[in-house]
This record gives structure tokens, sequence and C-alpha cells, in this order.
């Protein structure tokens, strides 16, 4: 054999390795990708895999963890708010029930008799009446839910006037907004129904 085709034959052999080992190198990786890895980066090793994973259901057990607290602690408030709607607690009313203002009106509305208390067992009594297919007891059960009404209206423009006067006498100088409106929708309840309950008794003095 010629000396110049040994030669060829090394020199074409040299370039076909010299252009299957770049191919080897740029073959893709037979190892699965991790879905959750963004796109573009590299696949993370399985235990930094498993300690995200750890991660995410400890975030939302700590949030569930947070709301059963936060439910637990509404509960209690509710409770502590019923009890003290029963025994006139002030640390746990209602912010509407709260305060020596509000405790005054409602005082002075439960040592009094209101004739709009007595509205809710007047009014069935006229509805009965009036459903009743005679003319004059008809008649009669109209007469009587004017009278009521004028009576409620009369006896809530006093209890007012009056209320409004030992309001200033007693707490002059502090905030009484809505006090009197907070009485007067109280008088419409039955004294039993009432909520906080009655403190005083008829004829004390609030």
């Amino acid at each position: 054999m010629r000396p110049h085709t040994v030669r060829l034959g090394f020199v074409f052999r040299s370039r076909a390795n010299s252009e299957k080992a770049p191919a080897a190198q740029a073959a893709p990786s037979t190892e699965p990708r991790d879905p959750q890895a963004p796109k573009g980066r590299p696949t993370p090793k399985r235990a930094q895999a498993q300690s995200q994973r750890r991660s995410v259901t400890n975030t939302q057990m700590s949030r569930k963890e947070a709301s059963r607290k936060q439910r637990d602690a509404r509960r209690a408030e509710m409770a502590r708010q019923r009890e003290a709607l029963n025994n006139g607690d002030e640390r746990y009313l209602p912010a509407r029930d709260k305060g020596p203002v509000r405790k005054f009106a409602r005082n002075y509305v439960d040592s009094r008799f209101a004739v709009a208390e007595f509205f809710l067992p007047f009014a069935v009594v006229i509805l009965i009446l009036s459903m009743i297919r005679v003319p004059q007891l008809q008649n009669i059960a109209l007469l009587l839910w004017m009278a009521l009404i004028v009576l409620i209206v009369i006896d809530s423009v006093v209890t007012s006037m009056k209320l409004k006067r030992a309001l200033r006498e007693r707490f002059e100088g502090q905030p009484m907004k809505g006090a009197v409106m907070y009485a007067l929708m109280r008088t419409l309840q039955m004294r039993r129904l009432r909520l906080p309950k009655p403190m005083v008794k008829r004829g004390e003095q609030p």
C-alpha cells in the first residue's frame, strides 16, 4: 500500500472520531425532568424537590391552623357576648350596648312602663279581630289599631324628652349620640325579651 493512501485513511478516521465526540456530549440526558421545575432551568435534585413539597404542605397546614384558631376565637367571643347580655358584664357587651350612657338609657326604660312594649300582643289581638267577618268587630279592630299607634307616638315623645333631660344632667359634655333612639327601640321589645337583660325593677331609680 502506498504511503499517501495510509495517511489519507488516518485523516478520515480522525475527522470521523472528532465529529462523533461533540454529538455524544450534546445527547440529551435520560434523567426524568421534574414537572415542577421551571422551563429552561436545570431539574432540582430529588432531595430539594421533596424539601419544596414539604414546605408547601407545611404552609397549607399553617393556614388551616390559623383559620381554625380564628374560628375558635370568634366562637369564644360570641359565647362571652351571650353571657354578658344575660348578666350585664360591660367588658364583653357588643359595641352598641357598651358605655355608661347606653347603660343609663337601658335602665331608664326598664324602670318604667312603656306603651310600645305591649305593641306585639295588642297587634296580635287586633289582627285576629280584623280577620273575623263581622263589620262591628272589624271597626273596633281599626279603632284599636289607630289608638295604639297614637298612644305609642305620644309615649315615645314624652319618654325621649325626659330621657334627653336626664342624660344632659348626668352626662354633660359626654357623647350621647344615638342614646335616645337606642332607648326607644328597646321600648318596642317586651321586658322579658330585652337584651341585655334588665338590671333594675319597675319603679327603681336608673
